[in-house]
């Protein structure tokens, strides 16, 4: 446009200027950006400036011609959200955020997008230092931000070379320290999340997975205790040995606990996460192509735990939190188990399996039972669990149901909202319960083709005495495509949503 030519030969560079804080946090969140609330003596290779209303442009640091111009230019175009000029090496990004369309009513979510815009932006420039400062009072500097730091990750262990240039650096000194010791802890979190989920089964067994929680609640704050094979073989856990039988690899069962000094539940809050390291679908072969290339993801649900756990023990969240993660692989090697098995589980309840693609219950099973040993306040599972809770709302989403109280579904649900991992909640009523009636077992581990997500959550339920929520990812947890800031592979999703929902708990 003519305006815009004219700001380019208009231009001329002011340093703005911005009281800063006297302390920075850095993690090394390799290979994601770092965020960064102090001013850095190297250069910025574009500079990004937010605003929502037109008077904010006044402090832009530009002449008065030269803003005047810019804003006409807003004016001209309704369409128009952002000018990018040029002044020899230098680069100067003004986006406007009030024109998009707010994504299903939630505007933080719309601007945690429109970083994403922007962070592919510095990668076609290969900026890799990028300073953002927002204009005006109350701008949403903090959902920006926390968008652009998550799509900055990428999982580039195995290539041989980085797929791609991305901003090292992101700096944002009109950030709070709060504020930004939180954004690194989330993205730390999300980023541990997805590491896991993305590791091939390789090196990532069950064992490898308990480890690698054990290290990083060491590094993080909380505790973890491993049982080995033989330990949960003398607790008797039936689901998770009969999971275990198809696979050379022995199981694990890890307990997490972050406990604060002055929490503010009497009774623990008990997070279960499914660690199925690598779903084969066991003798009940999954078909392929297609079905079985993803199964390494099986494990997102424990995932999400230790990540919400990393995030909790960096927030010090006033919330005393167990978590147990039974993991183990689905093989239909060695002495696997069979379609007409019946099951001894460790809370003494048999189960006929009459599948055995319907594995992830069977350990949750065990891992629930265990929990009533916490006289816990709330339980709540993550599982990848059934393929009909991704066929009801696609990848969109995540399905919760419950007996919990309506008061925690409504608060998961706006937590959900909140930090955009949204709930759906799935009926849960008693009639689901004779689906799972067998003729020779407690109960059957299918209900059959109807509501299968329904009826593998009221499986879950039959081992629990306390109050509980289940929560099916299957289908957001693991991408073919990227999706904004959620990444192709592993989304990391539950982390944002269990922390949100333990940090708004009063």
């Amino acid at each position: 446009m003519p305006e815009v030519a004219k700001l380019r030969s208009l231009i001329r560079w002011r340093p703005l200027r911005i009281d800063r804080p006297k302390l920075t946090l850095r993690l090394n969140l390799t290979p994601m950006t770092k965020l960064s609330i102090l001013p850095d003596e190297r250069s910025v290779a574009l500079e990004i400036y937010l605003f929502q209303k037109d008077r904010d442009l006044s402090k832009l640091p530009l002449g008065r011609k030269q803003k005047g111009l810019l804003r006409e230019s807003f004016a001209q175009d309704d369409k128009r959200d952002s000018i990018e000029l040029t002044d020899g090496d230098r680069r100067l990004l003004v986006q406007r955020l009030d024109v998009a369309a707010k994504a299903s009513g939630s505007e933080t979510e719309m601007w945690r997008m429109k970083a994403v815009g922007i962070y592919d932006r510095c990668v076609a420039l290969r900026c890799n230092r990028v300073q953002l400062i927002a204009l005006g009072k109350q701008q949403p500097l903090s959902p920006f931000c926390e968008g652009f730091l998550l799509a900055s990750y990428r999982f580039e262990k195995y290539l041989k070379e980085p797929s791609e240039c991305f901003p090292e650096v992101l700096l944002a000194p009109g950030l709070s320290e709060e504020d930004h010791q939180e954004l690194q802890s989330i993205a730390e979190a999300v980023s541990f999340s997805r590491d896991l989920i993305n590791e091939p089964l390789q090196s990532l067994g069950a064992t490898d997975l308990a480890e690698r929680i054990r290290t990083k609640g060491t590094e993080c704050g909380f505790t973890s205790e491993v049982f080995s094979k033989k330990k949960i073989e003398s607790l008797k856990m039936g689901g998770i040995l009969a999971v275990n039988r198809g696979s050379l690899d022995p199981p694990s069962f890890s307990i997490l606990e972050w406990k604060p000094e002055k929490p503010i539940n009497e009774r623990p809050i008990v997070l279960v996460g499914k660690g199925v390291v690598y779903d084969t679908g066991g003798l009940s072969l999954k078909p392929t192509p297609g079905s079985m290339d993803s199964m390494k993801s099986d494990m997102s649900g424990a995932a999400a735990v230790a990540g919400a756990f990393v995030l909790a023990a960096r927030q010090k969240l006033p919330v005393h939190l167990i978590g147990l993660i039974p993991a183990t692989d689905n093989r239909p090697g060695v002495n696997a188990y069979t379609p007409g098995d019946i099951i001894d589980m460790y809370d003494g309840s048999t189960v006929e399996v009459l599948n055995t693609d319907a594995e992830g219950r069977m350990l949750l099973a065990d891992a629930l039972s265990y929990a009533k040993k916490y006289d816990p306040e709330l339980v709540i599972d993550l599982a990848t669990l059934t393929g009909s809770a991704a066929m009801a709302i696609g990848t969109k989403g995540l399905v919760a149901m419950g007996n919990a109280e309506k008061e925690e579904m409504d608060a998961l649900v706006e937590s959900g909202d909140k930090v955009y991992e949204r709930v759906a909640v799935f009926p849960f009523w008693d009639d689901y319960k004779d689906m799972l009636r067998s003729p020779i077992a407690d109960l059957k581990n299918i209900g059959g083709r109807e509501a299968g997500a329904i009826t593998a959550g009221k499986f879950l339920e039959h081992f629990t005495d306390y109050p509980f929520m289940h929560l099916d990812i299957a289908g957001p947890a693991f991408l073919q495509t990227k999706d904004g800031y959620r990444a192709q592979g592993g989304t990391g999703v539950g982390v944002r949503l269990l922390y949100q929902f333990l940090k708004d708990r009063k």
